[in-house]
């Protein structure tokens, strides 16, 4: 046996390394419990940003188009008789979507200046937490130009979206209104042209307040 300087034997580091991986070992046990039992208790210590949100009642139709029927805005316009509207309704495991789109004529118009276009969809997203994807386009309609005007009273979030992009006589509108509850997103925009002197839009005021009325009846009637 070795002999350390002074006389006597080393120290035997080995039971000492055997000693401290036992306690290591039985440390990690009763973190790796104690965080079981966090996480039976307090479930959310666990949840992720990108985590799926729950869906509640809302549901598919299969038909958004009655479902989803934009009243407030078919006050001021009537459905094209030239093109019927559209609808589709798609179903997946990690996403069901269905949407709606419609050709409309303003109501006692006659010239091209007196069409526009609605487009309504809602998303029903089941494998991630939509809540990011949302801040981020609103973000990204802004750095585009939009003018956009956050909305409560709808969902958990939501923001609506303007743009009067012309120049001279003629102007191109915009304007579109984005909900989100929980996993489900839903959406409404509105387009239409103009020129001066040949009809002309309803306002930003009258859109927003068409688009918000329709949103919220959409949001109901998915829940039903």
């Amino acid at each position: 046996m070795p002999v350390t300087p002074g006389g006597g034997t080393p120290p035997r580091s080995g039971g000492n390394l055997r000693r401290n991986a036992v306690w290591a070992f039985v440390g990690a046990v009763l973190a790796s419990a104690g965080w079981a039992a966090a996480v039976t208790a307090v479930p959310g210590m666990v949840s992720s940003s990108s985590s799926p949100r729950s869906l509640g009642s809302y549901h598919l139709s299969d038909d958004f188009c009655a479902t989803a029927k934009p009243t407030k805005l078919l006050q001021t316009y009537t459905v094209s008789d030239t093109s019927a509207p559209s609808h589709h309704t798609d179903r997946h495991p990690a996403l069901d979507s269905m949407n709606c789109s419609m050709s409309l004529k303003r109501t006692g118009g006659n010239s091209d200046s007196e069409y526009a276009s609605v487009y309504l969809r809602a998303d029903l997203h089941k494998a991630v937490n939509p809540a990011p994807e949302l801040e981020a386009n609103k973000e990204l309609y802004r750095a585009r130009g939009y003018q956009v005007t956050d909305i409560s009273g709808i969902g958990e979030e939501a923001y609506y979206l303007y743009k009067d992009d012309g120049s001279d006589n003629y102007h191109s509108i915009y304007a579109e209104l984005d909900v989100r509850d929980g996993g489900m997103t839903y959406y409404i925009n509105y387009s239409a042209s103009y020129t001066e002197g040949k009809g002309k839009p309803p306002s930003k005021d009258d859109l927003r307040s068409a688009l918000q009325s329709d949103a919220q009846d959409a949001v109901r009637a998915m829940r039903q």
